[in-house]
């Protein structure tokens, strides 16, 4: 999937992307045919950078309720020739998610959307897990016949089958299925469960990598292995760990020597095992890795010593982050975590640079705008709201929001009462904590949200902590 276009902050279209809490204000009092063509815009060409951590289905079922918005969009959406074409889930994830929000809130025809589309879609086992919360067991039942018929009656096809029904998120079809009357269904179903189960058990009886008694110098075979497959990111932890269980005390000058000059995967293992157990030539090792190292040992080595806890590596972070590379930019965010009031002013410096250097969706922000907060940083405000109002991460806007609420006198009476609408429960949270109740529209979502089935059970507590019968009306 291509990265999403993101409108300009300031647009309607933009806020509703970002799914920030003036995009549901500035839709309810812009022309109607207007907000539904920007919500329309959103929900069917997803605007996240990140559509499996990043919310926005409940946001914009929401914003359907609020303006009485028709279904037709997402309709031809779904069952578009594209359709067939275009299998990946998240051309209609987004679309789907936010149909079973507005089937838990009653809308009879997203239920039936979300039918039609389990039985005949390209996407329908995402369409099955939303039915599986909110339709009933007649519902369900109906569908066993169509989601079975996907999958042919031969032994490439019940292996098919069988797969799906082990992998399945939301259990609750397969098992009603595998209760059902007719006999030809239930026999199948329960076929497959019993198939799922049992190449389950085989996979665990089977498992790859390291095995008791492997050597340091397997250890780092195996891991250059990995890197060759091109599994650079995942392999330095993994193969740590493996070391840790190998490796005895006699092993240290074998694994020193391969963070000094081993290949790529050996000095990415052994720089990561060296850091994670504060070896006192650590530091020195990760210096020399980053200044001769190639890619991914050098990246390798960064992370390892974002990994560390030690006041040795904190005091070396003091250090580095005047640092103008990679090494520099991660000794900031160990201050950003760990670091003391007198690194408030390094790590100001590193968040003004990531924002002027990268623009305000660096990856670098996500812990630099935390240690800002929890530093209590008030001078780096301005630079909060810009983060705030201009990323296109809706989970940064939350520690931006976070943050502001330590650092920003005036959160209370301006962004958190935008908050109460964010898409991210905990933005919301924060909101409810900290919205001044002077604002009439903020007395009346705070009683939105606390009555709203489909809210976070952390955000009504929140919300149930500052309302009461002592709450002016509206």
């Amino acid at each position: 999937m291509f990265d999403p276009v993101i409108a300009p902050s300031g647009t309607l279209l933009g806020l509703l992307q970002r799914g920030r809490g003036d995009g549901t204000l500035h839709a309810l009092t812009a022309p109607r045919a207007e907000a539904l063509a920007a919500l329309n815009h959103c929900v069917l060409r997803d605007p996240r950078h990140d559509w499996q951590v990043e919310n926005r289905s409940l946001y914009y079922a929401r914003l359907y309720l609020d303006l009485s918005g028709e279904l037709d969009e997402i309709e031809r959406h779904l069952f578009d020739a594209e359709d067939i074409l275009d299998d990946c889930e998240s051309r209609t994830g987004l679309a789907l998610a936010v149909l079973g929000h507005l089937a838990s809130y009653g809308r009879r025809d997203a239920l039936a959307l979300l039918r039609r589309y389990a039985a005949v879609g390209s996407n329908w086992a995402w369409a099955l897990d939303e039915l599986a919360l909110r339709d009933d067991d007649a519902g369900l039942r109906a569908l066993a016949a169509p989601v079975l018929a996907r999958f042919p009656a031969d032994p490439e096809g019940d292996a098919a089958l069988a797969a799906v029904v082990r992998d399945s998120f939301e259990p609750r079809p397969w098992r009603l299925w595998a209760d059902d009357s007719r006999t030809s269904i239930a026999t199948r179903v329960r076929a497959a469960q019993e198939a799922g189960s049992f190449d389950r058990w085989q996979r665990q009886m089977r498992p790859s990598g390291p095995r008791p008694g492997w050597s340091v110098e397997a250890v780092f075979a195996w891991a250059q292995q990995g890197i060759e497959r091109g599994a650079a990111l995942h392999v330095p932890a993994a193969a740590a760990r493996c070391l840790t269980a190998v490796a005895g005390p006699e092993d240290r000058p074998e694994i020193v020597e391969a963070a000094r000059h081993g290949g790529e995967g050996a000095r990415c293992t052994a720089l990561r095992y060296l850091a994670d157990g504060n070896d006192p030539d650590a530091l020195d090792l990760i210096e020399a890795a980053v200044a001769d190292g190639s890619t991914p040992v050098a990246e390798a080595a960064v992370d390892a010593f974002e990994r560390m806890r030690s006041a040795a590596a904190v005091d070396r972070a003091r250090g580095w982050a005047h640092r103008p590379d990679a090494l520099g930019a991660a000794a900031g965010r160990v201050l950003a975590c760990r670091g003391g009031a007198q690194d408030r002013d390094p790590v100001l410096a590193a968040l003004r640079e990531a924002v002027r250097g990268e623009g305000p969706d660096a990856p670098t922000l996500w812990t630099l705008v935390d240690g800002t907060g929890r530093l209590g940083i008030a001078c780096a405000a301005p630079v909060l709201r810009h983060i705030y109002r201009e990323t296109a991460s809706s989970h940064l806007r939350q520690r931006a929001a976070r943050a502001l609420a330590v650092t920003d006198p005036s959160f209370a009476a301006g962004f958190a009462v935008e908050c109460l609408w964010d898409c991210e429960e905990t933005t919301r949270e924060i909101a409810a904590r900290h919205a001044e109740t002077g604002d009439a529209r903020v007395v009346d979502q705070l009683r939105r949200l606390a009555a709203d089935p489909a809210e976070e059970a952390e955000v009504q507590t929140a919300v149930r902590s500052r309302i009461g019968p002592d709450m002016p009306a509206v």
